[in-house]
């Protein structure tokens, strides 16, 4: 994949290259439907990509929440892999 730089993105704006072939891709169902393609539906997706909206304290905390919850159950199987056959599991 070609690198991506302000020099060969769109208007030269620093755009990864995942941003850049999204806007590429709006720009020509536009042209090939007839439609004007510098809308402000364009000048929102850009802004979105260049400035994304921060989250909200309270998703950062649940994001937060749920990733410390699915490294506890990933580190638990882990444990229970390390034990002796039969170990902890209520085997008389």
């Amino acid at each position: 994949m070609k690198e991506s730089r302000p020099s060969n993105t769109f208007r030269g704006l620093p755009l990864t290259p995942e941003q850049d072939s999204e806007i590429r891709h709006y720009i020509h169902v536009k042209e090939r439907n007839g439609i004007p393609w510098d809308t402000p539906e364009l000048a929102a997706m850009l802004a979105d990509m260049l400035d994304p909206p921060e989250l909200a304290a309270e998703e950062r905390q649940s994001i937060d929440d749920s990733m410390q919850t699915e490294h506890a159950t990933a580190q638990e199987g882990v444990d229970a892999d390390l034990l002796p056959p039969g170990a902890g599991r209520g085997v008389t």
